[in-house]
């Protein structure tokens, strides 16, 4: 990459690479969505996760466990990650298909990987996990060679061919979760500390953004305890999804992170008590 410097400041090209998120904020902001700021109770999952370290070393993907939560919570209402077709008739897939991001190396820079985890509301954590710590470690095999190698050719075609393309792929909903997924996953407390919330321009009909995990008082049983509160965004593409089912697909997904579903059985019986 060639650099020209200048007094007071750097010129260096523009990477072709980030023409694939300029062209997903285009389509995004075509959407009608609804946002809703939530705060989970994660305090028991992670305390599982946590102790589930100290005896065996690993560590299992907190990542992992929302999937499987969001993959739960889809599947008792379909509706809520349904795809309108060209006719304007609705698509309820049976697989709850996530897309999430992963950090990869492309054009000398870290560049963040749109994979898509397929089938997560019939999977295990431990299944969900030991995929994505393969992807971290292997993500160009993960991908294969022709993904790249599209990818690559995608970022030099004109934006209005780029642009084509983002208008055409929704009216296929079954392409579209081919190449994309039905719910996309972002977790941008990854790269950061603390708490706080993301604004997403979404392209799913549900998507949810991981903010930080902020520690606050919480009441249980009451009493006033230490509680860690993972900051969520749900946004909901209102062409499909009013606010009633929203809210109860919100509860749902609330009810399962708190509870920890899904790590009991994978790390054994762990007797839960509260944070001190």
């Amino acid at each position: 990459m060639t650099e020209q410097h200048e007094p007071g400041f750097t010129l260096v090209p523009y990477p072709r690479s980030r023409r694939l998120v300029l062209d997903a904020m285009h389509a995004g902001r075509r959407k009608h969505m609804i946002h809703g700021l939530v705060e989970f109770d994660v305090t028991k999952a992670r305390k599982i996760l946590h102790e589930h370290k100290e005896r065996t070393g690993e560590s299992l993907s907190f990542t992992a466990f929302i999937l499987h939560c969001v993959g739960q919570a889809v599947s008792q209402d379909r509706m809520v990650h349904a795809c309108k077709d060209w006719r304007g008739r609705l698509v309820l897939f049976d697989d709850v298909d996530v897309n999430t991001i992963i950090e990869i190396e492309l054009e000398e820079r870290r560049f963040p990987l749109a994979y898509v985890v397929r089938g997560v509301n019939r999977r295990g954590v431990r299944d969900i996990h030991d995929e994505i710590r393969h992807v971290q470690q292997n993500p160009n095999r993960s991908h294969g060679d022709q993904t790249f190698s599209l990818m690559r050719w995608y970022v030099r075609l004109p934006g209005f061919l780029r642009g084509l393309a983002y208008r055409i792929l929704p009216l296929n909903p079954h392409w579209l979760k081919r190449i994309g997924g039905t719910v996309s996953v972002t977790a941008v407390g990854m790269f950061g500390e603390g708490g706080g919330w993301g604004i997403p321009i979404p392209l799913y009909t549900l998507n949810l953004t991981l903010g930080g995990i902020a520690t606050k008082p919480g009441i249980v049983d009451g009493r006033i305890e230490p509680r860690e509160y993972l900051h969520v965004t749900l946004s909901f593409d209102h062409d499909i999804v009013d606010g009633a089912p929203a809210a109860r697909f919100a509860d749902r997904l609330k009810g399962l992170i708190e509870a920890g579903d899904g790590l009991d059985g994978m790390v054994g019986n762990v007797v839960f008590t509260s944070v001190e």
